[in-house]
């Protein structure tokens, strides 16, 4: 298993607001774009959830802005299991692919729920296997 990914990206010009700069909102795609690479890196995507009859909706997710990013800078994002007892919680780091400097941090929250929508209040071991094997 690999306890972090890493995707690499260049900002796209759709991106950018009339600043100059990523919209606020945009981090959470990049996010999403690294926590897809984590959960593939250890064959636990989308298709693997729901062939074992779980979902996993986002509940929680915050990010911190540190320097904006703006239209074509090279950024790495990161993503990292940090917990999965009750929830699973992912890590996200974005920096510049050029200096490494960090210039957002944050996290998401995920539920496990079975396909009918009702949410376990742990992790089930099968899922936790998943994710570490």
């Amino acid at each position: 298993m690999s306890n972090e990914a890493h995707v690499r990206l260049e900002v796209p010009f759709h991106d950018v607001d009339i600043l100059g700069i990523v919209w606020h909102g945009h981090y959470y795609k990049y996010f999403e774009l690294a926590r897809t690479a984590l959960y593939r890196s250890c064959d636990f995507d989308i298709r693997q959830m729901r062939e074992m009859g779980y979902v996993l909706p986002v509940i929680e997710s915050q990010c911190r802005y540190v320097q904006p990013l703006q239209y074509g800078q090279q950024v790495s994002v990161s993503a990292a299991f940090e917990e999965y007892l009750t929830y699973i919680k992912i890590s996200y780091t974005v920096t510049d692919a050029e200096t490494g400097q960090r210039v957002a941090y944050g996290h998401t929250k995920q539920a496990v729920c079975k396909a009918d929508n009702s949410m376990l209040m742990a992790v089930p071991d099968e899922v936790i296997n998943a994710i570490l094997h």
